[in-house]
């Protein structure tokens, strides 16, 4: 509705009940006039509404197209659907009501409008912009548009953060803090921290085993990734220890208590352990053993970088962590300077 239309309807229900015989002729020619405004206001709206409606069966498309054929996390889908949401809102609001009316034009004026709001961090606003520049290109690969009005739109750059690792001695205390309590929920908490560091697991990778992915004969662990990636990684020796005694001794104290979950890691009432809930176990721990700053990716980063300084060549690492490139590894190398010093000082014939 434009503001005319509005002014005239706000008019016309003030003046109603005011007339005088005098000016009826008048009136009935502004009614006649205030009508057509409302059903002009009111084709305009459903227009919009209905332009939306089709937006948003595109965009659930292509969602569904990264469920199924791609995989994706239920995280990464979430969060895909809230960025073309906002998109498609946008479009609404630029008087596009079909992927057809989508110009480059458009696609570069969201990024700018993204780029003016402090609602949102540079890594949401890159993610925003690979969602969109992914769902053009869906649409055009599938034949639905003539073509991509996004190929040459690309993500701001990220300053690039140097993961946050602790060392050794600082993990062990972190585990043992764990440790303490009464069974289960201590030989629980002690096990999901050994395969945290141990594996260098995601935490959503590990509240998700079940017994089937974990061999403790052969000493190892499958791991889900990213689009349901699969990776085989070993189990070391105290991980093993840790993971045997609450299966054994802490997992079905906890099990009798639900309705069967097949998770290896419950919470107290047997239901399967949620991202929050380990989270807070993590931070339980951190503040026993007297550390600040402890996330769940804590442990994936001191993973990466122990190997590192302990030797372990970069591609293997990647193997671990299931990167499809070693370029996403690479940056665990910035984190060990005194690794560096050691080598140098250790192998360069001017360095003594």
């Amino acid at each position: 509705m434009n503001v005319d239309s509005r002014n005239n309807v706000r008019d016309y229900s003030y003046n109603t009940g005011r007339n005088t015989d005098g000016n009826a002729k008048r009136d009935a020619r502004s009614k006649a006039g205030h009508n057509t405004d409302r059903q002009a206001a009111r084709a305009d709206g459903n227009d919009r509404s209905a332009g939306k409606r089709a937006l948003e069966r595109a965009a659930e498309q292509y969602l569904a197209y990264l469920s199924t054929e791609r995989a994706l996390s239920e995280n990464t889908l979430d969060a895909y659907c809230h960025d073309l949401h906002l998109y498609c809102e946008y479009l609404v609001k630029q008087n596009v009501c079909s992927v057809q009316d989508i110009t480059a034009h458009i696609v570069e004026g969201f990024t700018l409008y993204l780029a003016d709001s402090y609602a949102y961090t540079a890594s949401s606003r890159a993610r925003m912009v690979t969602a969109i520049r992914g769902w053009h290109r869906f649409l055009w690969e599938e034949g639905i548009t003539q073509e991509d009005p996004a190929k040459d739109v690309h993500p701001p750059k990220i300053a690039q953060r140097l993961p946050k690792a602790i060392t050794v001695e600082q993990m062990a205390s972190l585990i043992e803090a764990a440790s303490m309590g009464d069974p289960p929920i201590s030989l629980r908490d002690r096990a999901l921290l050994e395969i945290l560091y141990g594996t260098g697991a995601r935490i959503s990778e590990a509240v998700n085993l079940t017994p089937e992915d974990v061999d403790l004969e052969h000493e190892a662990v499958r791991l889900f990734g990213k689009g349901r990636k699969e990776r085989i990684v070993p189990l070391g020796s105290y991980a093993h220890e840790a993971l045997d005694a609450y299966m054994v001794r802490g997992r079905p104290a906890l099990a009798c208590k639900g309705t069967g979950s097949p998770a290896i890691f419950l919470n107290k009432r047997g239901r399967p352990l949620s991202r929050q809930s380990a989270w807070e176990i993590i931070q339980t721990a951190s503040r026993r053993a007297g550390l600040h700053n402890i996330s769940p990716h804590t442990f994936r980063h001191s993973f990466a970088t122990h190997l590192l300084q302990g030797g372990a060549d970069i591609r293997i690492v990647q193997e671990l962590l299931g990167h499809s490139s070693v370029n996403t590894t690479q940056i665990y190398t910035k984190v060990t300077p005194e690794l560096v010093k050691q080598m140098y000082a250790s192998s360069h014939p001017r360095a003594r």
